[in-house]
């Protein structure tokens, strides 16, 4: 006799405790074995792969694509063979890796998973187990409160609990014909379709309950959520024969609403909370100076021919990166940290660089973990690495974490300078703009140089303006003759 078992979503470590159900990569009726990927899904910090920690048929998909749901809460059904649930060695162990995910963290969410599963007993989260454990979700305190289940509806994709309605305005839908469902309107039930159709209407930003379904059992389908979108542009083009106002509403493109909401969650989310606690909490000094940065532009020029550097990416940035190195060894103090609860100055004896990459999903931080003790062909390697992994949105939560100091380059938007705020924990910021020719002074005469600017924020309760305009100008003098970096390397 086969029977059910519900994977719920695990803990994805760093503190985070929900997640966005992305892409879902299977479906009801597919054969799942042990550490099979069956889900993308985005946390506050990356998108992450799920495995499988069980094997089976998926008999239900208990989550939509596009919906955030907390840790523990079932998103799969799994039919599992007879006997009931999986021997315990089919489960992935703690910190086991299958071949192809080394580095990834879906190995150890599997087996957090596993773990969450066997303390979860009859949905009571804080009860004891048959083994005599306290049934806790990995990563968090017991919980004393009885988990409760989302309603179900019948032969449909059900929805998570807490998902909100949307509320932006909507064009009239057009007439629907004697034969077709009435539409929901907003205070009714959650419009029933299927995940892709759901993700499509979501993209376009339509609210489902303002559609008419056409598909059997009151079901959007593509075609409705299509039909929706030319007739509310339709109907906001069309103007009345008689009695028109003499102000016209302008055509807004798609679903002809004046405003589209989008919800505040995955990186976005956690972007505004850590820079406002930055904002909020560190007093905030920027300095500015403007640099000569020609034999840097020069030395960029020789390291792209030489052969050690041909195979990789080599920019102005990986040389502001290792005069921001440079210019931290000799002035320590400036990679520190506030620690308000022990009222103490953390002076961090290593350097994890962070780089400030936009994204996607968002502007990310990952850095790089003693960038100190790398050569400059190891940090090119480096940086090369986590730019690339950051733009395909699957930094791991690991890499956003334990940054020591940061630079951000706003040059490659052609933008000359900037204030930015501290990553959360940091004593500093460098931002780097454009480099540009310009007319410059050299030796009396005025001549045609590569010059840049760069700001350098600071938290003024570690770094005071001796500190702050030392460490800038050390960065300056290294820019402006990098054979410095022989000297003081």
């Amino acid at each position: 006799m086969s029977s059910i078992k519900r994977f719920n979503l695990p803990d994805p470590g760093e503190g985070l405790t929900e997640a966005e159900i992305v892409t879902w990569k299977v479906k009801a009726g597919d054969t799942v074995k042990v550490n099979d990927i069956i889900v993308e899904i985005e946390t506050a910090k990356s998108l992450v792969e799920l495995p499988v920690p069980f094997a089976g048929t998926v008999s239900e998909l208990l989550v939509s694509e596009g919906e955030t749901v907390e840790v523990g809460t079932p998103i799969i059904a799994v039919e599992t063979g007879q006997g009931g649930a999986a021997p315990v060695q089919d489960a992935p162990a703690a910190g086991a890796v299958e071949p192809g995910l080394e580095g990834s963290p879906a190995p150890k969410l599997a087996a957090a998973a596993a773990a969450a599963e066997e303390q979860i007993e009859e949905g009571k989260i804080g009860g004891t187990t048959s083994t005599g454990r306290t049934a806790v979700l990995v990563g968090y305190g017991v919980k004393q409160t009885e988990a409760k289940r989302r309603p179900r509806k019948t032969g449909t994709t059900p929805a998570p609990a807490a998902a909100p309605a949307m509320t932006a305005q909507a064009a009239p839908a057009p007439v629907a014909p004697a034969t077709a469902a009435p539409a929901r309107s907003l205070g009714e039930a959650r419009a029933l379709t299927k995940p892709p159709v759901r993700k499509l209407a979501k993209d376009l930003g339509i609210d489902l309950t303002q559609v008419t379904p056409s598909g059997e059992g009151g079901i959007i389908t593509r075609a409705d959520v299509e039909a929706h979108v030319a007739g509310g542009t339709a109907a906001a083009e069309a103007a009345p024969a008689a009695g028109a106002p003499a102000y016209q509403a302008p055509v807004f493109a798609r679903s002809g609403e004046r405003e589209t909401r989008v919800p505040i969650k995955g990186v976005r989310k956690m972007t505004a909370q850590a820079m406002s606690a930055s904002a909020f909490t560190a007093p905030h000094v920027t300095e500015f100076i403007t640099v000569d940065v020609t034999r840097t532009m020069k030395l960029v020029d020789r390291l792209r021919e030489d052969r050690e550097f041909r195979d990789v990416k080599v920019t102005p940035l990986l040389i502001v990166a290792k005069a921001l190195l440079l210019a931290a060894r000799r002035n320590p103090e400036i990679n520190a940290t506030w620690d308000e609860a022990a009222g103490e100055i953390v002076v961090k004896n290593y350097v994890n660089l962070g780089i400030a990459a936009a994204t996607p999903r968002g502007l990310m931080v990952p850095n790089i973990k003693d960038a100190d003790q790398m050569s400059l062909r190891q940090l090119a390697d480096a940086m090369g690495a986590l730019v690339a992994t950051a733009r395909e949105g699957r930094t791991p939560p690991a890499d956003m974490a334990g940054g020591s100091i940061t630079i951000t380059n706003v040059g490659v938007f052609g933008v000359d300078n900037g204030t930015p705020i501290l990553n959360q924990g940091e004593a500093a910021i460098l931002c780097f703009g454009a480099v540009r020719q310009m007319p410059w002074v050299v030796k009396g005469k005025v001549k045609p140089r590569w010059v840049t600017q760069l700001a350098l924020s600071f938290d003024h309760r570690l770094v005071d303006g001796d500190l702050g305009s030392r460490f800038l100008a050390d960065v300056a003098a290294v820019l402006e003759d990098p054979s410095k970096g022989l000297v003081w390397g």
